[in-house]
């Protein structure tokens, strides 16, 4: 154990551990993530735009109007910490196809076309939230404390 972890209390006033801390920099990452990426689609290269490129790499174009918002509404739910399992479980889906896009490119994101590392690791971070659930400042627990 470092010596920053042991100086870490178990609790602190709040009830939240070190783990809870942990697991919500984690959840508030993947929410920011989500967000960007639905906010990319939907304001920067359009819905039509992100339609043409999803058909023009083999999934059908309609997926575009449900993958992005899907990706802007479950990046505020994982900011807020709403829902925080189900949310990063029904994540997965959406990185599995944006992983499935690059797996030809080789293991780094900066290959051309982009790697699979990066869309691999954020399958890896949307499952661990899952186990590990909202962590500290998230609605899911304020809800778990309420009388």
């Amino acid at each position: 154990m470092t010596a920053v972890a042991a100086q870490l209390p178990s609790t602190t006033r709040s009830g939240s551990t070190a783990a809870d801390y942990g697991t919500a920099l984690l959840r508030l990452a993947l929410g920011a993530m989500f967000l960007s990426h639905g906010l990319l689609k939907v304001l920067v290269f359009t819905l039509p735009g992100t339609a043409a490129f999803f058909a023009s790499i083999g999934f059908p174009g309609f997926l575009a109007y449900i993958v992005a918002p899907a990706e802007v509404l479950a990046g505020v739910a994982l900011l807020l910490g709403y829902r925080t399992r189900l949310v990063a479980a029904l994540t997965v889906p959406i990185l599995i196809g944006a992983a499935s896009v690059h797996l030809g490119n080789g293991w780094s994101f900066s290959a051309p076309k982009g790697g699979w590392e990066y869309p691999v690791y954020l399958i890896v971070a949307a499952v661990a939230q899952s186990l590990l659930g909202g962590g500290a400042w998230s609605v899911d627990k304020s809800r778990s404390t309420a009388v």
